[in-house]
């Protein structure tokens, strides 16, 4: 049985180390892609550390991924990036806390970087058949929206999701053997969730460690009727 081989790039997050630290516990060779460096607590076969900025990142990532892909050949692939609330990005209540610069902050986090970084992947993805996962969130599906609220977030989200599709359709007319989906993680104890997490249900917060096994599983089962879906973590599609 081949080995696999997990890449995370936004390996700095609490997610990204959650599934590090697992797969790695699961025999499969790991590699990371942060602004951080490695954790001390363990010893990846292969990690990068950049520092992406808004205008040159995408020429950044173009020179970096494609020749760490062909170097670590990974078989899975997520792609861990989110912020919801931090400084001056908020979590708006409604449509008249929007502020532009941050709403631009949240649409570069979570639509524009994982867009580059699917850009910088495409090539990869066209010719080898990995499992590739965007980490995205429930709340950004249109149909599911009934309570409002978080408008950068859920739009920002809302793109993400259509960006996974377009690609996924680019990818299948290209016949690549390669698998994407958008991926809705659960709440997670991590500082995106942090200040949203006081009154949820029992059982409804999970740690790094739990999120990542269930995510583990989602790739390992993932199946080509998922490619350009939006799942939720336990591997069941979400609407759009």
């Amino acid at each position: 049985m081949q080995q696999r081989r997990l890449l995370v790039l936004g390996a700095g997050s609490s997610i990204g180390r959650g599934l590090l630290y697992y797969a790695q516990k699961q025999g499969a060779a790991i590699a990371g892609v942060s602004r951080f460096a490695a954790p001390d607590d363990f010893t990846p076969d292969l990690w990068l550390t950049l520092e992406l900025q808004q205008g040159d990142a995408g020429a950044t990532l173009a020179a970096s991924l494609p020749g760490l892909c062909q170097q670590f050949q990974p078989t899975d692939i997520f792609i861990c990036h989110g912020l919801l609330q931090q400084d001056n990005v908020k979590a708006e209540k409604t449509i008249r806390q929007l502020d532009e610069q941050a709403a631009l902050t949240s649409w570069w986090v979570n639509y524009l970087l994982p867009a580059l970084h699917l850009q910088a992947l495409f090539a990869y993805m066209q010719s080898h058949a990995c499992r590739v996962l965007v980490l995205s969130a429930k709340v950004g599906s249109i149909s599911d929206n009934e309570l409002g609220g978080w408008y950068s977030y859920r739009s920002a989200k809302a793109a993400l999701n259509m960006l996974v599709k377009t690609t996924a359709i680019e990818l299948t007319r290209n016949k690549s053997p390669a698998v994407l989906s958008a991926l809705h993680p659960g709440t997670t104890t991590s500082l995106l969730s942090a200040p949203f997490v006081r009154n949820l249900p029992p059982g409804q917060l999970q740690t790094p460690e739990q999120t990542a096994q269930r995510l583990w599983q989602v790739a390992s089962d993932l199946q080509p009727e998922q490619h350009g879906k939006l799942l939720h973590w336990d591997g069941s599609v979400l609407p759009f």
